[in-house]
């Protein structure tokens, strides 16, 4: 949702426009004509015409040969520059996928982007529940993830506060904590342990854990590993899973530092 009042004093309507119609076409995976795009972003049929054949132009949406439009290849290759830059260096990644190799449980990293906690790099691992949603990119249940209990629980509690007025506590699962001060507890906890835990608060029949990488007075700059595992391992193994979350989050420190010393 954009605010109306952040928005730039200089701001390019043709640009934002355009915007505002990759965004529509995305959303409707079936396609859409430019009259449907045009009735879903509130412009005229005309701007809209010149606004598709542009994005279809440079490869943004292609046009299908029942008149309708769907996301162009582009898009795609956008989304893997994003990826990349995410991840960071590539021991970063080797570091997530020997951690995924050495355990079977699938690894992430995640730092705040734009204000946002973001998964930003992950490695799939085999004994670990495939979860579909938790892929590099924003994350929507930042509360009822440990990777992003690990991150707001760095944030002052007026920060977390306003966080969590901001994106909501959806309720994933009946265990799920949907409350600020049931929350601050739990984070609480998380800080005495050395980890932050969810056992099926996003996914039922799930946990997960996460440490802190990188702390930094930037916010931006902090960085966490989390892993997935299913929830019975977890309520036996949870200090083996500490003790490999932090050798690994020591590997992933030390290759972030290297690039930075070198930079």
């Amino acid at each position: 949702m954009r605010d109306p009042l952040a928005e730039p004093s200089d701001l390019i309507r043709s640009v934002s426009r355009a915007l505002r119609v990759l965004e529509a076409v995305g959303r409707a995976p079936r396609g859409l004509t430019v009259k449907q795009i045009a009735r879903r972003c509130e412009l005229t049929v005309a701007t809209t015409y010149h606004l598709v054949r542009t994005l279809a132009y440079e490869g943004y949406v292609i046009r299908r040969e029942d008149g309708t439009y769907i996301v162009g290849l582009e898009v795609a290759d956008r989304y893997r520059e994003l990826v990349a830059a995410f991840r960071g260096p590539p021991a970063v990644g080797e570091s997530l996928r020997r951690a995924a190799l050495d355990t079977g449980y699938s690894h992430f990293l995640g730092r705040f982007i734009g204000g946002q906690v973001a998964i930003t790099a992950s490695a799939e691992g085999p004994r670990s529940p495939f979860l579909e949603d938790l892929v590099p990119g924003f994350d929507e249940g930042a509360h009822a993830t440990a990777l992003g209990k690990a991150l707001l629980a760095t944030l002052t509690p007026d920060q977390r506060y306003r966080y969590l007025k901001e994106y909501g506590m959806r309720p994933f699962t009946s265990t799920t904590l949907t409350t600020v001060e049931a929350f601050d507890a739990d984070l609480a906890a998380g800080d005495r342990r050395g980890m932050h835990l969810e056992m099926g608060q996003y996914r039922q029949g799930v946990a997960c854990a996460a440490v802190l990488v990188a702390p930094d007075k930037d916010m931006e700059r902090r960085v966490v590993l989390a892993c997935a595992l299913p929830a019975a391992e977890m309520m036996t193994s949870a200090r083996v899973v500490r003790a490999k979350l932090l050798a690994v989050a020591r590997t992933v420190s030390d290759a972030i530092m290297a690039v930075d010393h070198s930079a």
